[in-house]
C-alpha cells in the first residue's frame, strides 16, 4: 500500500469509528507491519486537516486517535443534536468522579471519607455511564473493591491519559467542582466526537436552582 493510499485508509477508519483507535489497531486493519509508518501517516493526516482549514480535526485521546469537529463549530452541532448532546450528572456524581480520577485506585469507603456522605448512588450512575469501573480489590481485611476511571472517561474529557489531568497544585480547590447555581461544566473536549454524542456535564434542575443538600450521611446521585 502506497503512502497516499495508507493515509486515505486511516482517514476512512477514523471517520467511521465511534471510539479512539490506537496506532497498533490501525496498522492491523490496514495490514501494515511497520508501526512507525502508520504513526507517521496519522500525524501527516492531522497536519493536512489543520493546515487545510478543515472543519474536522484529529485528536489523540484515550490512548488512540479519533476524528472530531472543531470547537468553533459547536453551535451548529448543538442545533442538530439538541438534547442528544446532554448527559446530566449531579453535583454528587461530579465530585465522586473527580475524587476517583485523582485518587484511583480507591475504595468506596475512602471516597465517602473524603465527601462525608455515602456514594452508592453516584457510583452506580458513573458505572452505568461507563465513566468508572471496578479495577480490583485492596489486599486488606474484607478485600474492598477498588474503583478507577475508564477509557470512556478519557474520551469524554478529551484526555489522552491520566497524566493530562490538570495538576491539583496549579488550580484552586473550588475550581474542581461547579459552584452552587451553575448550570453546567464544560470539560476540555472537542465539540463533537465521531459518534456525534459528547457529554455536557450539568447539574439537575433541582441543584441548579440552589436546592440545599442534606447534611446527613445518606446516599445521593
Amino acid at each position: 500500500m502506497e503512502d497516499a493510499e495508507l493515509k486515505k485508509a486511516i482517514e476512512t477508519l477514523l471517520f467511521i469509528t465511534d471510539h479512539p483507535l490506537p496506532p497498533e489497531r490501525l496498522a492491523q486493519l490496514c495490514e501494515i507491519k511497520d508501526l512507525e509508518r502508520v504513526k507517521t501517516a496519522v500525524v501527516g493526516l492531522k497536519n493536512e486537516l489543520d493546515s487545510g482549514g478543515s472543519a474536522l480535526q484529529l485528536m489523540q485521546i484515550a490512548g488512540g486517535w479519533q476524528m472530531a469537529t472543531r470547537p468553533e463549530n459547536s453551535l451548529l452541532v448543538r442545533k442538530l443534536y439538541h438534547s442528544k448532546m446532554t448527559v446530566r450528572l449531579s453535583q454528587a456524581a461530579l465530585e465522586t468522579l473527580c475524587i476517583i480520577a485523582y485518587r484511583q485506585p480507591i475504595t468506596r469507603a475512602e471516597i465517602e471519607s473524603i465527601r462525608g456522605v455515602e456514594v452508592i448512588g453516584p457510583l452506580d450512575t458513573l458505572t452505568e455511564r461507563k465513566l468508572v469501573t471496578v479495577v480490583g480489590r485492596r489486599e486488606t481485611v474484607g478485600r474492598p473493591i477498588l474503583y478507577g476511571s475508564t477509557g470512556e472517561f478519557l474520551r469524554q474529557f478529551g484526555l489522552n491519559s491520566l497524566d493530562d489531568l490538570p495538576k491539583l497544585e496549579t488550580m484552586a480547590v473550588q475550581s474542581a467542582y461547579p459552584a452552587a447555581g451553575e448550570a453546567s461544566v464544560e470539560p476540555a473536549r472537542p465539540a463533537l466526537f465521531a459518534d456525534g454524542r459528547p457529554v455536557e456535564l450539568s447539574q439537575p434542575d433541582s441543584e441548579a436552582a440552589g436546592e440545599p443538600e442534606s447534611n446527613t450521611k445518606q446516599s445521593d446521585k
